[in-house]
């Protein structure tokens, strides 16, 4: 079993050879930032599909160096449900080792891959999603699923012992939706490699405090996703415009060093391209931190 102390331990070495490795230019003030590749979904793929490409551009662009890599950019796109349940089951796990190497020859590591699955998934999708992970080179696997799915991952998660960490969203309303305090609890009791990918936004959102929660939870959380909304199920705002504590968040872990990234989650209506913003976002943490 592992416990808080030795999740926090492995979590720990990892950040110091991170910040050891020069090649790791995010960290600021010892922390890692990072960013959600999901900030990136509006970039356009190539004229033959390929959205990794572009999204390794758009990451260079920006300066960054590390990632959580959205799934459906290392999958095609337009294919109906059943074409892309073939697609995974059957796509030589070479591809993912290719897609690897892209990112390794451009010195950005995807420490998380975001595959989510729902309930159309099958044991067997689910269960290929962690061969990717690993194929991918990626620590962890982040998912926004449900409590019932998460029930069905929890094997899936001991047979390749694999951190699978939940994403909630704000959804208050849904007792299978991972979006309060308690919901994050029940999951980790489903699992030992079971975790949380705590998104500030979305939990300020829903009215609870992120500053509190990390405080007494932190050995248990693999990374934040950073973004600004209004509480009361508010809207996504340019940072500095909502009520998220970003900056209060990102002195917490320069403070207390704890091994959890700061990702940027770009999901506010910006005015200029996806880098530009990711740009902005990444300004603003770092100021947060100086």
């Amino acid at each position: 079993m592992i416990s808080r102390r030795e999740f926090g331990s492995l979590a720990l070495a990892g950040l110091v050879r991170l910040k050891a490795d020069p090649t790791y230019a995010s960290t600021v003030a010892g922390v890692r930032l990072g960013v959600q590749t999901y900030s990136f979904r509006d970039v356009p793929r190539t004229a033959g599909g390929d959205a990794i490409g572009p999204l390794i551009e758009a990451m260079k662009a920006c300066g960054l160096d590390e990632c959580e890599l959205w799934a459906p950019q290392a999958e095609p796109a337009g294919k109906s449900r059943e074409d892309l349940r073939a697609w995974r089951l059957q796509t030589p796990l070479d591809y993912f080792r290719d897609v690897k190497r892209k990112f390794d020859a451009a010195s950005i590591a995807i420490y998380g891959f975001n595959y989510s699955p729902n309930s159309s998934y099958t044991d067997e999708e689910i269960d290929r999603g962690f061969e990717m992970a690993k194929a991918l080179g990626a620590d962890i696997i982040t998912a926004s699923t449900t409590v019932p799915v998460a029930k069905r991952i929890a094997p899936f998660a001991e047979k390749h012992k694999m951190v699978v960490a939940m994403h909630g969203h704000s959804n208050v309303s849904d007792p299978n939706e991972f979006a309060t305090p308690d919901s994050f609890a029940a999951a980790m009791k489903l699992s030992k490699y079971f975790k949380v990918n705590l998104d500030i936004g979305h939990f300020t959102a829903a009215n609870f405090d992120a500053m509190a929660y990390i405080r007494e939870h932190h050995a248990n959380i693999t990374n934040l996703h950073l973004k600004d909304r209004k509480k009361n199920q508010g809207d996504n705002t340019p940072w500095g415009q909502g009520e998220t504590p970003i900056r209060e968040v990102l002195q917490l872990l320069k403070k207390e060093r704890w091994p959890i990234r700061a990702y940027v989650e770009y999901e506010y209506k910006g005015a200029e391209t996806p880098v530009d913003e990711v740009k902005k976002c990444l300004a603003f943490a770092k100021d947060a931190l100086a």
